[in-house]
């Protein structure tokens, strides 16, 4: 038994997404002519009361077109140092759109308004770039899955809205924070102009992500797609497990969160663990003590069937998803012991 807790990325499709798949009718998505995308993309912007959305093989390529279309070359976005736009998207923010970046230093990868309000440059300034675009991450990865207050997210739209700042959501784990918070989607189409929407972590779909926002706005999103190469063709197979994911998967996120809590509660009793990240969702952060040889655990851990990375020198993080059960959670226990 392999037990992959590296990312909730390597999910299996299920039997019943793969036969959603199998029966999908498909079309050219260019052309618009793909009913099963169409349908996902109807599907996903009235479950957050936005006007329109567009589907992309990935939330880094969602993220991007968003930052595009939002933003002009010599422009700056405002986000959390830890956020995923900027540490794990290939510097896609100056290679894409031509902009930079002012990183906030948030608490977990959650900023707020004061922080937003404090960063604006002065638009008369022509020593500064224009501030224009405000990116927050929910749930938070490098925050251990943290989840934002609404309170928090209102204030951040209102401060935005105020300052003439877009208000772009990088949502890859969305659905994670509304199943722990019992937050409405739709809410949070009121407050953003653009969200972003994985598919492919802890819905457990093969490929896929949605960009949301208003009709105009996913109009040039699509012109940005199609520079960028995202264009797809047939592609309302995957579209299918998209819809499959959205119809079957969101509720039991609660059981990769009851998941998450047991790895904390197995790692807490661990004498080289000095501290875990709050766990709020499916992710778990682990700090060991720097006398320990955590590169060597990590490997021995990966031959006993234990699978997770590490994320700094002393850092480590697993993270769950649906193809793990609680069954795993007394085997990883074990595991944990054979290769101390």
């Amino acid at each position: 038994m392999i037990i992959d807790l590296r990312s909730d990325t390597v999910t299996q499709p299920t039997p019943g997404m793969l036969e959603a798949m199998h029966r999908a009718p498909v079309g050219d998505d260019v052309f618009g002519e793909d009913p099963t995308i169409n349908r996902l993309e109807e599907m996903a912007a009235a479950m957050f009361g936005m006007e329109n959305a567009i589907f992309c093989p990935s939330g880094t390529m969602t993220n991007q077109i968003a930052i595009k279309c939002h933003t002009q070359p010599g422009d700056e976005v405002i986000c959390d140092e830890l956020s995923h736009v900027y540490q794990y998207e290939g510097g896609g923010i100056a290679f894409n759109a031509g902009a930079s970046v002012r990183l906030l230093q948030g608490d977990r990868g959650r900023i707020n308004k004061d922080l937003i309000a404090s960063s604006v440059n002065n638009p008369d300034d022509v020593h500064k770039p224009i501030s224009r675009l405000v990116v927050v991450e929910n749930t938070a990865n490098r925050g251990g899955g943290s989840c934002y207050e609404w309170n928090d997210l209102e204030e951040m739209s209102s401060t935005s809205k105020a300052l003439r700042l877009s208000y772009h959501l990088d949502g890859a784990r969305l659905f994670n924070a509304i199943v722990a918070t019992g937050q409405k989607a739709q809410e949070y189409g009121r407050i953003f102009d653009s969200i972003s929407i994985c598919l492919s972590k802890g819905l457990g779909a093969p490929v896929g992500s949605l960009l949301l926002g208003k009709k105009d706005f996913i109009k040039k999103a699509r012109r940005v797609r199609k520079a960028f190469g995202g264009g797809m063709r047939q592609a309302g197979s995957l579209a299918a497990a998209g819809i499959y994911a959205l119809e079957h998967h969101v509720d039991r996120l609660k059981t990769d969160h009851q998941n998450a809590k047991s790895i904390e509660e197995i790692l807490k009793g661990q004498s080289f663990i000095n501290g875990i990240s709050p766990v709020q969702t499916n992710i778990v952060i682990a700090e060991c003590d720097p006398a320990f040889d955590m590169k060597g655990f990590i490997e021995k851990m990966k031959n006993h069937g234990v699978k997770f990375l590490a994320i700094s020198s002393n850092k480590f993080r697993m993270v769950t998803h649906l193809n793990i059960d609680a069954d795993m959670m007394n085997i990883l226990n074990e595991k944990i012991k054979q290769s101390l």
